[in-house]
């Protein structure tokens, strides 16, 4: 049993549910085909379980050390690093003229999806230096291109973003680093920044900072705030590297992501670090969010990715561990020992994880699929309409990726009893690995306010109402599918209270009780995710609804004894009928809570915030 990714749940999203071969009719597609995309995603599978799985473990035990201002990495690191980097996976999808292949983002990151699952500490390492690359090749010169671009997407040079400082956090501008101007063209860069993931280490000569700072005069806040390119290594006239006076002050011991180097950098102790700022000054934080989404939802596969390989774990545990009696005959002394599969309370938790896993797949590949439709889009309303889409699902990709994949991970934890609270199995990993996923990228708390504070509000409310539209056109398909209408009634009524707390949001934000909207984003955008991932499983379940009875057709199978038959015996029907499963327990087990999450939120209970501070304990 392979125990990363369900690659059959995989193709079904990518060919049975988003069509992504389609991508190929375009221009930009042109030269690509399923048999190209099902090489990729083989090829992804492979790497991934021969050379980054086995080094997983090992990683998180040695972790990274910090010795005389340096970072060595977990030596198992370095030779599955030089594969991906070799095999041109750290630039699959972008242009060639910068050393990538330009396949789709779709199939791109549905090979970030093997290699997540199997060793994501060491993934962090290329998928940050690609966001890094990305701001260079759109913010950078043709000097500063050309001198750092192309070794970063190729992985030869390593890449950041560094936004985090011990007196800001997420109050990004309150940061205190300064940017001073040479008169050159160049800046002075004096700062300190702290858990800056891949900010040293031993795999890449050189690593290529992306620096949020302040210019002298510059205003206060986040409308003060520019962007520089700040290597550790400067690239001379001739091409030499040379010192740029950025040191490592240590790196911090973490729960997971133990082979991870979670570095403070500082910047200009010397007062010689330069930095080359990156679009126009005080626009930093604009052209920041062009790496964080990206960055966003490579966090949100990281969720999905545990969530991934620790159902899959918990699944075949569940399948050999043998413990206890069929339910009927617990009063049986002498009755035989089952493999705990059989027990309802071991099949109600894999149902969650499994319905879990399935919807955030369609949810991360459904994000990288509208990136792609804005990428050929022939007009701007198209652009417009699949730009929309990505800004609204952005947040509920990193937040309900991070959350659900965490619960994913515990609940497998719990599948395994004792065992999975030992390291002697892998599970206990997955967890400890999956927790930094809710907070860095910007906590889930802000990902809450982004979709509230900005997302609902843009276009006076169009995205969300183009959402809203493409969720009721493709009810209006499944309702003419008599057996999927109790589950369909569930999703609708669960839509509706949706609709209903935004449309209450609006009203409180023109009123004195503004705070209401923001006290509670965060329970909005996990009913907004609920109710993504229920239409998600909707639409799966409707496509394997069909595909299940051309099955029954083709066996002859006409009534239920027969056709229970067919899906004991035949794989494709088994796997179909899962689906259906997946769909109706979410709607029953999640989506029948909709209505009360919204009631709990139009409460306007502002208890939290009236509270006072030493009512919450008096220590």
């Amino acid at each position: 049993m392979k125990l990363l990714v369900d690659e059959r749940d995989l193709k079904f999203v990518l060919y049975e549910q988003l069509n992504v071969e389609d991508l190929c009719k375009y221009p930009l597609f042109s030269e690509y085909s399923k048999e190209m995309f099902d090489m990729a995603l083989e090829q992804a599978e492979k790497l991934a379980e021969q050379e980054f799985y086995p080094t997983n473990k090992k990683g998180d035990k040695e972790g990274c050390r910090f010795e005389n201002g340096l970072v060595t990495v977990p030596e198992s690191f370095h030779q599955p690093y030089r594969l991906y980097c070799e095999g041109g996976w750290l630039a699959m999808a972008d242009d060639p003229e910068v050393g990538g292949q330009g396949f789709p983002f779709t199939v791109s990151n549905a090979c970030v999806e093997f290699f997540a699952a199997a060793n994501w500490a060491l993934l962090m390492y290329p998928g940050l230096t690609h966001g890094a690359a990305r701001l260079l090749q759109k913010y950078g010169t043709p000097e500063l291109q050309e001198k750092y671009m192309y070794k970063m997407f190729s992985g030869e040079w390593g890449g950041t973003m560094c936004l985090t400082e011990a007196g800001a956090g997420s109050d990004v501008g309150n940061l205190r680093t300064r940017a001073v101007p040479q008169g050159d063209g160049t800046y002075k860069i004096e700062g300190q920044k702290i858990f800056i993931s891949s900010g040293m280490h031993d795999l890449t000569e050189n690593i290529v900072h992306m620096v949020l700072a302040r210019i002298e005069g510059a205003p206060k806040g986040t409308k003060g705030i520019s962007i520089f390119l700040v290597p550790r290594l400067l690239v001379d006239d001739n091409g030499n590297l040379v010192d740029n006076d950025v040191n490592c002050g240590g790196i911090e011991h973490k729960m997971g992501i133990h082979g991870s180097a979670t570095c403070v950098l500082n910047f200009g102790e010397n007062g010689k670090c330069l930095g080359f700022l990156m679009g126009e000054p005080n626009k930093g934080m604009r052209i920041m969010f062009d790496m964080m989404n990206e960055a966003r939802l490579f966090v949100g596969m990281q969720g999905l990715a545990h969530a991934s390989t620790a159902y899959l774990h918990a699944l075949q545990y569940a399948k050999e561990r043998v413990q206890g009696t069929p339910v009927e005959k617990m009063k049986d002394p002498g009755a035989e020992r089952v493999a705990i599969i059989n027990h309802p309370d071991v099949r109600r938790m894999l149902m969650f994880m499994k319905s879990s896993t399935e919807g955030l797949r369609a949810l991360m590949h459904l994000a990288a699929y509208c990136l792609d439709r804005v990428r050929v889009a022939e007009t701007d309303e198209e652009r417009d309409l699949y730009q929309g889409y990505v800004d609204l699902l952005i947040p509920i990709c990193k937040s309900m990726g991070s959350d659900l994949g965490f619960r994913v991970c515990e609940t497998a934890v719990q599948v395994y009893g004792g065992y999975g609270y030992t390291s002697e199995y892998p599970v206990d990993q997955f967890l400890r690995d999956c927790k930094i996923a809710s907070i860095y990228e910007g906590t889930n708390g802000i990902q809450a306010l982004d979709l509230v504070g900005r997302k609902i509000a843009m276009k006076r409310g169009l995205l969300f109402k183009n959402a809203a539209k493409f969720s009721a056109e493709l009810t209006a398909k499944f309702r003419k599918n008599y057996r999927m209408r109790e589950v369909l009634e569930i999703y609708e009524e669960a839509a509706e209270s949706l609709i209903q707390v935004t449309k209450f949001f609006g009203l409180k934000g023109m009123t004195d009780e503004f705070h209401v909207p923001i006290l509670y984003a965060k329970p909005y955008l996990d009913l907004f995710g609920d109710v993504t991932l229920g239409l998600l499983l909707l639409w799966q379940a409707y496509i394997a609804d069909r595909k299940l009875f051309e099955i029954y057709a083709d066996h002859g199978a006409k009534d239920d004894k027969a056709r229970q038959a067919v899906v004991a015996s035949n794989r494709s029907a088994a796997f179909y009928a899962g689906k259906i499963a997946s769909a109706r327990f979410w709607m029953t087990q999640v989506l029948t809570q909709a209505p009360g999450k919204a009631r709990a939120i139009m409460t306007s209970d502002k208890s939290p915030l009236e509270i006072p501070e030493e009512g919450f304990a008096l220590v």
